[in-house]
């Protein structure tokens, strides 16, 4: 158990790091004034209309860095900075959020996919450290509980290996846009494709922990059966 903990340990420190550098990027990108003089909103809304997409609605949502995409009711929303911001940043990130209503305008199998395992991953995140700890305890009496828990975690973790092509994908449709719409001109593109780099990353770090993490409490199981 004590190599679980320490894996954990680890991937939480380089976690840390990288949504430290996700915020300084953030912060760095957000001082530079777009040349196109448009806002997040005004991005995002431009964006959606160029893709053919006039059932979305471009909203504020409260918290830093909370932009995200509702398919179920079909709303991109923007965190105050990046839905007033005119900057570098608000460009990258509301593009971002609205190249997953682009993917869902055109059924992109993976987000298709990824909202498919939203009911279930909800139940096991809710489910998964109890059962887990269950199941580490009772591992002598009761070992087919710490295989269920092992089960759960592993949804969570197809879930997050889904996620990285739906996010790749979004950030490609974004530059992609920013550029061909003349959004972001000269080094503004290097700057957007920087930032959403690093926004990547956070997904990346995550999915490459569940991995490890799951193949950890596999072998623990293992170990324990034999």
């Amino acid at each position: 158990m004590n190599s679980i903990y320490l894996v954990s340990i680890i991937f939480a420190g380089i976690s840390m790091l990288v949504s430290m550098m996700l915020k300084s990027k953030f912060a760095a990108y957000s001082k530079q004034r777009l040349s196109s003089g448009l806002s997040g909103k005004q991005v995002a809304e431009k964006m959606l209309k160029e893709s053919g997409i006039y059932d979305v609605q471009v909203l504020p949502s409260q918290g830093f860095l909370s932009d995200h995409y509702n398919p179920a009711n079909k709303t991109v929303n923007l965190s105050p900075d990046v839905y007033n911001g005119i900057s570098v940043a608000a460009a990258a990130v509301a593009a971002h959020e609205c190249g997953h209503a682009v993917q869902h305008a055109t059924r992109y199998p993976w987000l298709q996919m990824r909202s498919n395992l939203v009911p279930i991953v909800q139940f096991s995140s809710m489910a998964v450290q109890w059962v887990l700890l269950a199941g580490i305890v009772l591992i002598n009496t009761f070992p087919s509980l710490l295989l269920g828990g092992i089960i759960l975690f592993a949804v969570t973790t197809v879930f997050s290996i889904i996620t990285l092509p739906v996010e790749f994908d979004a950030s490609s449709r974004a530059l992609a846009w920013l550029n061909g719409s003349s959004i972001t001109r000269g080094a503004e593109s290097s700057q957007a494709r920087d930032a959403l780099k690093w926004a990547a990353l956070t997904y990346v770090v995550a999915a490459v922990a569940s991995i490890v993490t799951l193949l950890q409490y596999f072998i623990y199981y293992n170990n324990r059966r034999q």
